[in-house]
């Protein structure tokens, strides 16, 4: 019983010698600590070997002559190493070696995440012109593996088209935005967010679209109801890019008739002392180098006398004596078919018995089935 104890304790320990290690994931350009260790050992030694196989350490003694790789601790359970300045060639699949017999071995893969470049955004032309169609690329170099693109126009996601290439072992990722340029783009920021592992914060390239188009003009008047001896100010309201800085005004295709009553301030013109003979066709015409653009506004003169501030209890007046009118026809009609219901009832009791009476004052009589009135309805037909 006795050497089966020993037999199983001394294969207990021999499983117990199998060294130990553990995958590692690290961003390029940082370092990488490789970790292998036995739970029991006889002082056998422990050697780190690269992908190629090349031994790096061989207990405490450096084999590789590689200045980014260091002794961190070394004794018989345990033999840590750096890697320092990590490359993305430095991935790969490292072989921890116990050296009993057999050679023990444990593998461990390093994982190396490249990082991607800040993205950069090519096609902006400035300014666009609108009605133009533009391709907006956001590019990202010496990601692993690829990052991922995305477009915010305002903050608001968009989609794109990617296009992924390896370029060694990294990727370079592109994404491409077309769309027709419109006013509405003109300000606007669009943004190419590049997500990955190995950033904490998506990196992020902004470029603010400037558009130029064609002014749009519109009148905006201060009176809502313009009368005889008020002043008027109309105001020609204009977008465009580049921002039209002169308005002209004209009344009826011609100059302004009366520069003493008709004072022009940049975009305002202001009539004072309406009269009739202001009434027509008033335009501002505003231009940029795309075009030029025309607003209109027509203007009727009110006669305060005719119009007076009841109008609109007039209008009020008339609207009540129409619904007045209406009800009342409503009410005539209804008490018509009324009465020549009731009326209708009246002659068919009237018909009742008179086929059978000697003559009408009997008819009568027995129409109205009674009899206590009958002396009286014989004195009214006498």
């Amino acid at each position: 019983g006795r050497s089966d104890l020993i037999w199983m304790s001394s294969a207990h320990w021999r499983d117990c010698q199998f060294p130990i290690t553990q995958n590692v994931t690290v961003v390029e350009g940082t370092s990488a600590n490789m970790t292998c260790r036995v739970d029991y050992n006889d002082n056998t030694s422990l050697q780190w070997s690269n992908p190629a196989q090349q031994t790096l350490f061989f207990g405490d003694k450096k084999a590789l002559r590689d200045h980014r790789i260091e002794l961190v601790r070394a004794s018989s359970q345990e033999l840590t190493i750096r890697i320092n300045d990590i490359s993305l060639s430095d991935e790969g699949q490292y072989t921890c070696s116990l050296f009993t017999m057999p050679v023990k071995t444990t593998k461990a893969f390093l994982t190396v995440l490249g990082v991607p470049g800040r993205p950069e955004i090519t096609g902006f032309t400035k300014p666009a012109m609108e009605g133009d169609i533009i391709t907006l690329t956001c590019t990202t170099t010496g990601s692993k593996p690829a990052a991922r693109i995305q477009w915010l126009r305002n903050d608001k996601e968009v989609q794109g088209t990617t296009h992924v290439n390896a370029t060694g072992k990294s990727f370079t990722v592109r994404s491409t935005l077309q769309f027709e340029v419109d006013r509405w783009d003109d300000g606007v920021a669009y943004t190419c967010s590049v997500e990955h592992e190995s950033l904490p914060n998506p990196y992020m390239t902004t470029e603010v679209l400037e558009v130029h188009y064609v002014p749009h003009l519109e009148i905006k008047h201060s009176l809502i109801i313009p009368q005889e001896g008020q002043y008027l100010k109309l105001e020609c309201v204009s977008t465009g890019n580049p921002i039209p800085d002169l308005v002209l005004w004209s009344k009826d295709g011609g100059e302004l008739p009366d520069i003493e009553r008709m004072i022009v301030e940049g975009k305002e013109l202001t009539i004072t002392t309406l009269n009739k003979t202001d009434n027509g066709t008033y335009r501002c015409e505003a231009s940029n180098h795309l075009g030029t653009s025309t607003a209109e506004y027509i203007l009727f003169v009110y006669d305060p006398n005719a119009l007076g501030q009841h109008g609109p209890d007039h209008a009020l007046i008339g609207g009540v004596v129409a619904v007045v009118v209406f009800i009342t026809l409503c009410l005539i009609i209804v008490l018509g078919r009324y009465l020549a219901r009731h009326k209708g009832t009246y002659l068919t009791h009237e018909a009742k018995g008179a086929e059978d009476a000697p003559d009408a004052d009997t008819a009568i009589i027995n129409a109205e089935g009674n009899h206590m009135h009958a002396e009286e309805k014989k004195e009214y037909f006498i």
